[in-house]
């Protein structure tokens, strides 16, 4: 009767699309991107936080690392805010979209790895 109760629990779970979050798989890892800007729009928020920048004359959509991850490693959001300049090391999407995951940032002469 329990497993019948389970299964009947399981079934009525509404189903999560298969891509529901970007997936690392479609960065592109052989392209490292280095690229020095400030950022705008930031969002230090959690599945991880964002950001956008102007490079090569368009704006980009930049993924950081969770909240949590950056502050244990000693970036927070003043390190990165406020027209802060900042040197960011990662991944473009492969299907050309404007974006970038970011694997390493560069402020105030400190490196941090965001993986």
């Amino acid at each position: 009767m329990r497993a019948i109760l389970a299964a009947f629990a399981l079934a009525a779970l509404p189903l999560r699309p298969v891509v529901a979050h970007h997936g690392w798989s479609s960065y592109d890892a052989t392209q490292v991107l280095e690229v020095k800007a400030v950022l705008s729009d930031l969002e230090w928020a959690n599945p991880h936080g964002t950001a956008k920048i102007m490079w090569q004359g368009a704006k980009w959509d930049v993924i950081l690392a969770p909240t949590a991850r950056m502050e244990n490693r000693g970036l927070t959001r003043d390190m990165i805010g406020q027209g802060q300049t900042v040197t960011l090391i990662g991944y473009p999407r492969k299907d050309g979209t404007k974006e970038m995951r970011i694997e390493r940032i560069i402020v105030g002469g400190k490196t941090v790895e965001l993986r």
